[in-house]
């Protein structure tokens, strides 16, 4: 609740949240740096044992993909970290009348964005629409979540927050959880969490050992079919919705590429320097400073107990190095959303297969028909560059 406070309309709101949360974080950094340094020493002597060559290379083993791949994955987002976050912060600023956004100005609305609400019948319409603009047959999958109740979306005392599609087992459908707000980006949710369903659902036929798809592809139809209702929603809104729409879109794409990758790179670094020895708090805060700076750009002031925001990632805790796979999965979609773009031969059909394969094959085989080499920087370039091209769309709005 108090994380969600910084992206709240009020600029005092996300101050005083901030400074609060940031306290409380110094509060707890001993324990914290005790957390990192334990949980990093035995994982030194675990990949000693299994005689891994790098920190990272069983979660490599456990998403079934080459260091070579996550490795250029890295580079590529690196190398455009200028192109994508520092520019658009820059933009940012400047509509805030500001030299530099202070951090807890990072993802706040912008001042005359919209507070429109968009009821859950409206929601449903053009989800369905978005799919059925896509493909038929995932329509025509979307429909029964829907028609037949698969989806829990009502506002309930003591249900759980967020939302995520619950696959069991292949002879039983899934079900989708999620909360209902209203707002552009529940529709979004919406549109997310049907994608999976509908992987789940077309993967089923793999059986019981094969269906669950590896983190590597695991988000590619939820990322797709987001893809397909933000751009339906972005060729019905006005103008100035359009801004909103763009600069919304951006920002989640920077918090799932460009920040994932930051987190990744400061896990490394974490990882390596404890094999000589124990880090101190103020270590491991310097780490979090340089490579969040470094990927944010100089137009974000990164001040006070920022630097203790490292304690709240709770993947560098129970899955070292999963983070990557946000990014891997977001810039992946962007390349078949190209793909498409492109009327790459077949695409359709290939995309279905892709989703129907769930975890019989390794992702490199599932790609070949779409001639994507995920080792070469320049397919992940290609994926990047979608990116790129909405900051474009989003300067050009302004």
């Amino acid at each position: 609740e108090a994380l969600n406070l910084l992206s709240d309309k009020n600029a005092k709101v996300r101050k005083n949240a901030a400074i609060s949360i940031g306290s409380t974080f110094k509060e707890h950094a001993k324990t914290f740096t005790f957390i990192t340094n334990t949980l990093a020493k035995d994982k030194i002597t675990n990949d000693k044992w299994r005689n891994y060559i790098d920190p990272v290379q069983s979660r490599n083993l456990a998403n079934n993909v080459e260091g070579e791949v996550v490795d250029a994955l890295s580079l590529s987002v690196q190398n455009h970290y200028s192109k994508i976050s520092h520019r658009y912060y820059e933009l940012k600023s400047k509509i805030f009348q500001k030299d530099k956004l202070d951090f807890w100005d990072r993802n706040a609305p912008y001042p005359d964005s919209s507070n429109k609400m968009i009821p859950w019948e409206e929601a449903k319409e053009i989800v369905i629409k978005s799919y059925g603009e896509f493909d038929q047959r995932l329509k025509d999958i979307v429909l029964m979540f829907f028609n037949k109740n698969w989806i829990d979306a009502e506002l309930k005392a003591g249900k759980n927050p967020g939302a995520f599609s619950a696959s069991t087992i292949p002879s039983v459908h899934p079900y989708i959880l999620t909360n209902y707000h209203g707002k552009t980006r529940d529709v979004m949710t919406l549109a997310h969490e049907l994608g999976h369903g509908c992987h789940q659902f077309l993967s089923s036929e793999q059986g019981m050992l094969l269906s669950n798809t590896p983190l590597t592809l695991a988000e590619t139809a939820s990322v797709f079919g987001e893809m397909m209702t933000f751009r339906n929603l972005l060729n019905s809104s006005s103008t100035k919705d359009k801004k909103f729409l763009l600069s919304s879109k951006i920002e989640d794409m920077i918090n799932t590429v460009v920040r994932q990758i930051s987190f990744f790179e400061f896990e490394k670094v974490i990882h390596s320097e404890r094999k000589t020895g124990e880090l101190s708090s103020e270590r491991i805060s310097e780490i979090w400073m340089e490579t969040q700076s470094k990927s944010l750009g100089p137009s974000i002031e990164l001040s006070g107990n920022y630097k203790y925001y490292w304690t709240y990632i709770p993947h560098f805790i129970h899955t070292p190095f999963y983070v990557y796979a946000y990014a891997f999965g977001d810039c992946l979609v962007n390349i078949l959303v190209q793909l498409f773009d492109e009327n790459y031969p077949n695409f359709k059909n290939l995309y279905l297969d892709l989703l129907k394969s769930g975890g019989s094959k390794h992702y490199s085989n599932v790609l070949k028909p779409f001639n994507i080499d995920l080792k070469n920087n320049k397919s992940w370039d290609k994926g990047l560059s979608l990116i790129t091209s909405l900051i474009d769309d989003f300067e050009n709005s302004l």
